[in-house]
Protein backbone atom coordinates (compact mmCIF):
# COMPACT_ATOMS: atom_id res chain seq x y z
CA UNK A 1 0.00 0.00 0.00
CA UNK A 2 1.44 3.52 -1.06
CA UNK A 3 1.83 5.95 1.99
CA UNK A 4 -1.04 8.82 2.35
CA UNK A 5 -0.68 11.57 0.67
CA UNK A 6 -2.38 15.10 2.54
CA UNK A 7 -3.51 18.21 0.59
CA UNK A 8 -3.60 21.90 2.37
CA UNK A 9 -4.39 24.40 0.07
CA UNK A 10 -6.56 27.66 0.01
CA UNK A 11 -8.20 26.22 -2.64
CA UNK A 12 -11.54 26.18 -1.01
CA UNK A 13 -14.65 24.03 -2.82
CA UNK A 14 -16.70 26.25 -4.83
CA UNK A 15 -14.08 25.50 -7.59
CA UNK A 16 -13.08 22.51 -9.60
CA UNK A 17 -9.10 22.78 -8.08
CA UNK A 18 -9.07 20.30 -5.41
CA UNK A 19 -10.70 18.03 -8.15
CA UNK A 20 -8.15 18.90 -10.45
CA UNK A 21 -5.46 17.87 -8.01
CA UNK A 22 -6.96 14.52 -6.96
CA UNK A 23 -7.41 13.80 -10.86
CA UNK A 24 -3.75 14.85 -11.37
CA UNK A 25 -2.82 12.55 -8.85
CA UNK A 26 -4.56 9.36 -9.11
CA UNK A 27 -3.86 9.84 -12.89
CA UNK A 28 0.02 9.21 -11.80
CA UNK A 29 -0.91 6.48 -9.05
CA UNK A 30 -4.46 5.16 -9.46
CA UNK A 31 -4.42 3.56 -5.65
CA UNK A 32 -3.19 6.88 -4.51
CA UNK A 33 -4.62 7.44 -0.69
CA UNK A 34 -5.47 11.16 -0.57
CA UNK A 35 -6.08 12.58 2.91
CA UNK A 36 -7.72 16.60 3.05
CA UNK A 37 -6.29 18.35 5.73
CA UNK A 38 -7.88 21.99 4.75
CA UNK A 39 -8.75 23.96 1.91
CA UNK A 40 -10.32 26.84 3.50
CA UNK A 41 -6.59 28.44 4.37
CA UNK A 42 -7.37 32.06 3.45
CA UNK A 43 -6.70 33.15 0.01
CA UNK A 44 -2.55 33.71 0.00
CA UNK A 45 -2.45 33.14 3.54
CA UNK A 46 1.10 31.41 4.10
CA UNK A 47 1.46 31.52 7.86
CA UNK A 48 -1.98 30.15 8.15
CA UNK A 49 -1.24 27.04 6.10
CA UNK A 50 2.16 26.84 7.62
CA UNK A 51 0.76 26.70 11.16
CA UNK A 52 -2.40 23.90 10.04
CA UNK A 53 0.08 21.78 8.51
CA UNK A 54 2.45 21.86 11.49
CA UNK A 55 -0.34 21.12 14.00
CA UNK A 56 -1.40 18.36 11.54
CA UNK A 57 1.39 16.33 10.26
CA UNK A 58 2.48 14.15 13.61
CA UNK A 59 -0.60 12.36 13.73
CA UNK A 60 -0.22 10.88 10.18
CA UNK A 61 1.74 7.46 9.75
CA UNK A 62 5.47 7.62 9.00
CA UNK A 63 6.41 8.34 5.38
CA UNK A 64 3.50 10.14 4.66
CA UNK A 65 3.29 12.73 1.94
CA UNK A 66 2.28 16.40 2.90
CA UNK A 67 1.54 18.41 -0.46
CA UNK A 68 0.85 22.61 1.13
CA UNK A 69 -0.11 24.62 -1.68
CA UNK A 70 -0.40 28.00 -1.00
CA UNK A 71 1.13 29.84 -3.34
CA UNK A 72 0.70 33.50 -4.61
CA UNK A 73 4.17 33.11 -6.28
CA UNK A 74 3.23 30.64 -8.85
CA UNK A 75 4.74 31.33 -12.22
CA UNK A 76 7.80 32.86 -10.64
CA UNK A 77 10.98 32.45 -9.42
CA UNK A 78 10.36 31.03 -6.16
CA UNK A 79 11.32 27.07 -6.02
CA UNK A 80 9.31 24.18 -5.54
CA UNK A 81 10.87 21.54 -3.49
CA UNK A 82 10.51 18.77 -1.50
CA UNK A 83 11.74 18.26 2.13
CA UNK A 84 11.93 14.85 3.46
CA UNK A 85 12.17 14.31 7.36
CA UNK A 86 12.57 11.18 9.19
CA UNK A 87 8.70 11.05 9.65
CA UNK A 88 7.49 12.60 6.52
CA UNK A 89 7.66 14.08 2.96
CA UNK A 90 6.49 17.68 2.07
CA UNK A 91 6.01 18.53 -1.20
CA UNK A 92 5.40 22.82 -1.28
CA UNK A 93 6.31 26.15 -2.78
CA UNK A 94 9.92 27.70 -1.32
CA UNK A 95 7.75 30.40 -0.12
CA UNK A 96 7.69 30.07 3.41
CA UNK A 97 4.82 27.24 3.99
CA UNK A 98 7.45 24.79 6.00
CA UNK A 99 8.24 27.55 8.10
CA UNK A 100 6.52 25.96 12.05
CA UNK A 101 7.62 22.37 10.37
CA UNK A 102 11.26 23.59 10.58
CA UNK A 103 10.41 25.30 13.32
CA UNK A 104 9.57 22.58 15.29
CA UNK A 105 12.37 20.63 14.11
CA UNK A 106 15.07 22.97 14.29
CA UNK A 107 13.94 25.41 16.77
CA UNK A 108 14.58 27.99 14.05
CA UNK A 109 15.64 31.74 15.74
CA UNK A 110 12.72 33.69 14.25
CA UNK A 111 11.05 35.86 16.63
CA UNK A 112 8.42 38.27 15.88
CA UNK A 113 5.25 39.40 16.35
CA UNK A 114 2.31 38.35 14.43
CA UNK A 115 2.34 41.90 12.58
CA UNK A 116 5.41 41.46 10.94
CA UNK A 117 5.30 38.27 8.91
CA UNK A 118 6.13 39.20 5.75
CA UNK A 119 10.41 38.83 5.20
CA UNK A 120 11.43 35.57 3.75
CA UNK A 121 14.82 34.40 4.78
CA UNK A 122 16.63 31.97 4.11
CA UNK A 123 17.81 28.95 6.17
CA UNK A 124 20.94 26.75 5.05
CA UNK A 125 21.37 23.60 6.61
CA UNK A 126 24.79 22.08 6.89
CA UNK A 127 24.14 18.34 7.39
CA UNK A 128 21.55 15.78 7.71
CA UNK A 129 18.86 17.10 5.89
CA UNK A 130 17.33 15.91 2.18
CA UNK A 131 15.98 18.65 0.34
CA UNK A 132 15.75 18.84 -2.83
CA UNK A 133 14.47 21.38 -5.94
CA UNK A 134 11.94 20.06 -8.06
CA UNK A 135 13.52 20.51 -11.40
CA UNK A 136 13.14 17.80 -13.58
CA UNK A 137 10.10 17.75 -15.80
CA UNK A 138 9.83 13.91 -16.76
CA UNK A 139 7.80 14.06 -13.86
CA UNK A 140 5.35 16.98 -14.53
CA UNK A 141 2.34 16.98 -16.22
CA UNK A 142 2.05 18.61 -19.08
CA UNK A 143 1.25 21.45 -20.51
CA UNK A 144 2.16 23.02 -17.39
CA UNK A 145 0.15 26.37 -16.86
CA UNK A 146 2.35 28.95 -15.52
CA UNK A 147 -1.07 29.60 -12.91
CA UNK A 148 -1.66 25.98 -11.06
CA UNK A 149 1.76 24.21 -10.59
CA UNK A 150 -0.61 22.43 -7.67
CA UNK A 151 -2.00 20.28 -10.78
CA UNK A 152 0.46 20.03 -13.26
CA UNK A 153 4.18 20.53 -11.22
CA UNK A 154 3.11 19.48 -7.22
CA UNK A 155 0.63 16.68 -7.54
CA UNK A 156 2.37 14.33 -9.58
CA UNK A 157 5.03 14.65 -7.80
CA UNK A 158 3.27 13.64 -5.34
CA UNK A 159 2.01 10.66 -6.67
CA UNK A 160 5.34 9.81 -7.94
CA UNK A 161 6.98 9.71 -4.39
CA UNK A 162 4.26 7.61 -3.30
CA UNK A 163 5.34 5.36 -5.89
CA UNK A 164 8.46 4.72 -4.13
CA UNK A 165 10.50 6.91 -7.02
CA UNK A 166 13.38 8.75 -4.59
CA UNK A 167 13.11 12.25 -4.16
CA UNK A 168 16.91 12.85 -5.73
CA UNK A 169 15.18 11.61 -9.50
CA UNK A 170 12.70 14.82 -9.26
CA UNK A 171 15.86 17.20 -9.46
CA UNK A 172 18.94 18.72 -7.58
CA UNK A 173 19.77 18.47 -4.04
CA UNK A 174 19.69 21.47 -2.17
CA UNK A 175 20.83 22.84 1.33
CA UNK A 176 18.76 26.07 2.04
CA UNK A 177 15.01 26.66 2.05
CA UNK A 178 12.98 30.05 3.32
CA UNK A 179 11.26 30.35 5.69
CA UNK A 180 8.84 33.40 7.21
CA UNK A 181 9.22 34.33 10.57
CA UNK A 182 7.41 32.20 13.38
CA UNK A 183 5.93 34.96 15.93
CA UNK A 184 6.52 33.85 19.35
CA UNK A 185 5.87 35.16 22.78
CA UNK A 186 8.01 37.50 24.68
CA UNK A 187 8.79 38.58 28.05
CA UNK A 188 7.76 42.26 28.78
CA UNK A 189 10.03 44.02 31.62
CA UNK A 190 7.51 42.61 34.57
CA UNK A 191 8.08 38.96 33.32
CA UNK A 192 4.97 38.70 32.12
CA UNK A 193 4.34 36.75 29.14
CA UNK A 194 3.31 38.63 26.01
CA UNK A 195 1.71 36.56 23.09
CA UNK A 196 -0.66 37.23 20.09
CA UNK A 197 -3.92 35.50 18.65
CA UNK A 198 -2.43 32.84 15.90
CA UNK A 199 -5.37 31.56 14.48
CA UNK A 200 -9.19 31.44 15.30
CA UNK A 201 -10.63 27.82 14.27
CA UNK A 202 -14.23 27.53 13.02
CA UNK A 203 -15.36 27.23 16.53
CA UNK A 204 -14.42 31.15 17.16
CA UNK A 205 -11.38 29.72 19.38
CA UNK A 206 -8.57 32.07 19.59
CA UNK A 207 -5.63 29.86 19.14
CA UNK A 208 -2.38 32.22 20.57
CA UNK A 209 1.10 31.89 19.70
CA UNK A 210 1.82 30.70 23.72
CA UNK A 211 2.57 27.60 23.85
CA UNK A 212 1.04 25.47 27.13
CA UNK A 213 4.71 24.30 28.27
CA UNK A 214 5.27 28.06 28.07
CA UNK A 215 2.53 29.19 31.37
CA UNK A 216 3.71 29.15 34.80
CA UNK A 217 0.73 26.57 35.69
CA UNK A 218 -2.63 27.09 36.31
CA UNK A 219 -3.03 29.74 38.04
CA UNK A 220 -2.97 32.49 35.76
CA UNK A 221 -4.66 35.69 34.62
CA UNK A 222 -5.34 35.59 30.46
CA UNK A 223 -5.83 38.60 29.39
CA UNK A 224 -7.36 39.41 25.78
CA UNK A 225 -9.36 41.88 23.65
CA UNK A 226 -10.07 43.80 27.32
CA UNK A 227 -11.39 40.44 28.48
CA UNK A 228 -9.50 38.77 32.26
CA UNK A 229 -9.80 35.04 32.33
CA UNK A 230 -8.95 33.83 35.88
CA UNK A 231 -7.28 30.45 35.59
CA UNK A 232 -7.07 27.33 33.20
CA UNK A 233 -10.07 25.38 32.54
CA UNK A 234 -9.11 21.51 31.41
CA UNK A 235 -11.83 21.24 29.18
CA UNK A 236 -14.50 23.11 26.68
CA UNK A 237 -17.73 22.33 28.89
CA UNK A 238 -16.07 22.41 32.68
CA UNK A 239 -17.46 25.67 33.25
CA UNK A 240 -19.58 28.56 31.52
CA UNK A 241 -18.42 31.50 29.95
CA UNK A 242 -15.44 32.86 28.47
CA UNK A 243 -12.55 30.48 29.28
CA UNK A 244 -8.71 30.11 28.62
CA UNK A 245 -7.60 26.16 27.98
CA UNK A 246 -4.75 24.35 26.97
CA UNK A 247 -6.06 23.28 23.79
CA UNK A 248 -5.11 20.09 21.52
CA UNK A 249 -2.87 21.70 19.37
CA UNK A 250 -0.73 22.33 22.19
CA UNK A 251 -1.26 26.18 22.15
CA UNK A 252 -3.17 28.57 24.93
CA UNK A 253 -6.31 28.72 23.88
CA UNK A 254 -9.29 31.08 24.48
CA UNK A 255 -13.06 29.51 24.22
CA UNK A 256 -16.55 30.18 25.01
CA UNK A 257 -18.97 27.28 26.16
CA UNK A 258 -21.72 27.18 23.40
CA UNK A 259 -20.48 29.61 21.40
CA UNK A 260 -17.81 31.84 19.32
CA UNK A 261 -15.24 33.77 21.23
CA UNK A 262 -13.83 35.80 18.66
CA UNK A 263 -17.60 37.19 18.20
CA UNK A 264 -17.88 37.70 22.13
CA UNK A 265 -14.53 39.45 22.32
CA UNK A 266 -14.02 40.88 18.83
CA UNK A 267 -10.90 39.60 18.77
CA UNK A 268 -8.73 39.27 15.57
CA UNK A 269 -5.91 37.53 14.06
CA UNK A 270 -2.54 39.27 15.74
CA UNK A 271 -4.39 40.92 19.00
CA UNK A 272 -2.17 40.56 22.39
CA UNK A 273 -1.92 38.26 24.66
CA UNK A 274 -1.11 38.67 27.99
CA UNK A 275 -0.16 35.93 30.52
CA UNK A 276 0.04 36.67 34.56
CA UNK A 277 0.83 34.64 37.08
CA UNK A 278 -2.34 34.82 39.76
CA UNK A 279 0.21 33.87 42.49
Amino acid sequence: MSPPITLTTDFGHADGYVGAVKGAILSVNPEANIIDISHSIEPQNILQAAFILSATYRYFPKQTIHMAIVDPGVGSERRGIIFRTHSAFFVAPDNGILSYVIDDLFHVESRAPAEHTHGLREIVFKTGVELVAITDPRFWRHPVSPVFHGRDIFAPVAAGLSLGISLYEFGEKISSLHVLPVPKPILDPDGNLVGRVLHIDRFGNLITNIKSEDLPGKDVMVEVSGCCIEGLSSYYAQKEGIMAIAGSSGYLEVSLRGGSACDFLGAIVGDEVRVTSAL
